[in-house]
């Protein structure tokens, strides 16, 4: 059986004990129902994994023994990638679960002309890329970016290489002949796609027109295909 993973992020370096948070307390306590000596792993979501014990479990505040920290380093590779928000919240929410689980660096959602959504739960939203992120057994935590007007994202976000995806007619590279660089923007647009004038204006901002192959993809599908080709490991 895997160790159990939590995600702490006020936990400091060098601790030699900790109490867990309230949350993490009641999911060791009551949901796993660990007890004295049990071994879980804790990271800060800022690259460090600390090995620690069960001392005294409880509901609300159980405390741990901390083992051992090892720093990770950051992935070399930043992807950020800048996606229209969903109708259908559950859709965009396991966008961004998959994500996390294949090391995406940035998340940022799209607010683009057919953008059609409801309101954004940031809140939530944060506790799927820590759920993500425990699950696949990483130290670094996404960062994921308020909600952005399309626009606003062209002018205030720059990387070495830029892509968008779109559905037009026009001249496009095949995503699989891209080699991506250690620095990437990705763009996926909303159900109706990019408006024509949304993909001018990217174009005039260097981004590389791509394609995702001969079928029209949902966007949630759209962004992990593109990621899966994109992820150097």
């Amino acid at each position: 059986m895997s160790i159990p993973s939590f995600h702490e992020p006020q936990i400091l370096l060098g601790v030699t004990t900790y109490t867990l948070s309230e949350e993490s307390s009641k999911h060791c306590a009551q949901v796993l129902r660990m007890q004295a000596g049990d071994a879980l792993i804790i990271t800060n979501g800022m690259g460090t994994f600390f090995t620690a014990s069960i001392a005294t479990p409880h509901k609300k505040n159980t405390i741990v023994i901390i083992k051992s920290q090892q720093t990770i380093p950051p992935a070399s590779q930043k992807i950020t990638l800048g996606i229209s928000l969903l109708k259908n919240a559950v859709r965009l929410e396991w966008l961004f679960e998959k994500a996390t689980e294949m090391g995406v660096h940035t998340i940022v959602p799209l607010i683009c002309e057919r953008t059609i959504h409801e309101r954004f739960k940031m809140e939530r939203m944060q506790n799927i890329l820590q759920s993500a992120m425990t699950q696949s057994q990483q130290a670094w935590l996404p960062i994921l970016e308020a909600p952005c007007d399309y626009g606003k994202f062209l002018a205030t976000h720059t990387a070495t290489q830029k892509l968008i995806a779109h559905c037009e007619i026009a001249d496009k590279v095949n995503i699989k002949s891209i080699q991506a660089s250690n620095d990437c923007i990705l763009l996926i647009g909303p159900e109706g796609d990019f408006t024509p004038t949304e993909i001018e204006q990217a174009l005039a901002n260097q981004y590389q027109a791509i394609h995702l192959g001969p079928t029209r993809l949902r966007t949630e599908t759209a962004g992990i295909f593109a990621l899966s080709v994109l992820k150097n490991f």
